[in-house]
């Protein structure tokens, strides 16, 4: 059978599995010995405990089909191929964990808000969408059904505090809609070896007047991109900076994943400024969008949000490989793993694990730690 409902999550802990419908502490213990070992902050015997949980609270369940969805990244590809089909095996509990390109999870949960059709019954969605999850009503309220009507297939141990993010993932009405899964935290990347090259630090001060280090303001962020880029280290040409270009989906959260307020667009205030928020659009005492452009009091337009995009635009070109004005964000991220960029000013700790695999040999020391 299968569940007849939209929910919208940013984690379904507790729905995850594929498989077939025989399960028990066999398959439980086995997947703690495989995954889990020593990783956990729980006795082995809580683990235990924990894992019987599941079992008993599933077998109402026992058969169920559940269709969940996410992004293609290498979280949610453990999630699909690892954790899918140990917790069918635990559970009995069929799931089917599609992975797709983020702008086709957008659009297939868009179809099925205006048609009603039950394309998945979970989904792994960007905490952005908080405020349609809210607005439209047509994802579980998660905060009154883990209290209600779910609370018996919630787990007892489930602590929300545990999650980081959560502020992002609470609408106006203070309930809780998503449960956060991974972070896409945005950081500054740089080559710490070369920023403790001793060359490289005299020729930087002797051009810029000031030390070489992590960048406090966009104009040193500049200054370094222009020192790097077609200076040759170990041999051959590098770029002072990374970025991406291409028309696509990908490229819209370029710039609402905070883009605009790293330059100040927006008002203060976590996770969002009010009354304008980081995109630069400005809402009623309702939380009620009521203008984006400065005319209608937002900021989208205004100087910090106009000189954001004009720096993307300029050192996209002067100081990032040509190629990545043709690349998208699920290819241009793994590019600083091949060794030739000395800083990224825009990057996710998605990619970190690309960063330290077999192929970033090139910016990895041989004793496995790395060079950034």
């Amino acid at each position: 059978m299968r569940r007849q409902f939209l929910t919208s999550t940013t984690a379904l802990v507790l729905l995850l599995g594929a498989g077939n419908a025989y399960a028990g502490m066999d398959e439980a213990k086995a997947f703690l010995d495989k995954e889990i070992g020593p990783l956990s902050t729980l006795s082995r015997a809580d683990q235990e405990k924990e894992m019987q949980w599941f079992i008993d609270a599933a077998k109402p369940f026992a058969g169920m089909e559940i269709k969940v969805v996410s992004e293609t990244i290498a979280t949610h590809s453990y999630e699909s191929q690892v954790l899918a089909p140990a917790f069918s095996a635990i559970t009995g509990i069929k799931v089917t964990h599609d992975t797709i390109q983020e702008g086709d999870v957008v659009e297939k949960i868009q179809t099925q808000m205006q048609t009603g059709q039950n394309l998945y019954d979970g989904w792994v969605n960007d905490s952005d969408l908080i405020g349609t999850h809210w607005r439209y009503q047509q994802v579980r309220n998660l905060t009154d059904w883990m209290a209600g009507d779910g609370k018996d297939v919630t787990n007892p141990n489930l602590d929300l505090k545990d999650f980081i993010g959560t502020s992002f993932t609470t609408a106006p009405d203070k309930k809780l809609y998503q449960l956060p899964d991974q972070q896409f935290a945005n950081l500054y990347w740089f080559r710490y070896d070369w920023f403790n090259d001793e060359k490289n630090k005299a020729d930087f001060k002797a051009k810029y007047g000031y030390d070489l280090g992590v960048p406090v303001n966009w104009s040193a962020y500049e200054d370094i991109a222009e020192f790097f880029t077609g200076r040759e280290i170990d041999g051959k040409k590098v770029y002072g900076h990374m970025d991406y270009g291409k028309k696509d989906p990908s490229l819209g959260w370029r710039f609402t994943d905070a883009w605009l307020s790293m330059a100040g667009n927006g008002d203060k205030g976590i996770p969002n400024g009010l009354p304008v928020d980081e995109w630069g659009i400005k809402v009623d005492e309702n939380s009620r969008p009521v203008g984006s452009c400065t005319a209608r009091g937002g900021d989208t337009n205004g100087p910090a949000s106009v000189y954001s995009i004009q720096k993307y635009l300029d050192w996209l070109k002067a100081y990032a490989p040509a190629e990545a004005q043709g690349m998208t964000f699920s290819e241009s991220g793994p590019v600083p793993a091949q060794g030739a960029v000395a800083q990224q000013i825009f990057w996710y700790t998605a990619f970190t694990a690309s960063m330290v695999d077999a192929g970033a040999k090139a910016v990895m020391n041989d004793d496995g730690t790395p060079k950034w």
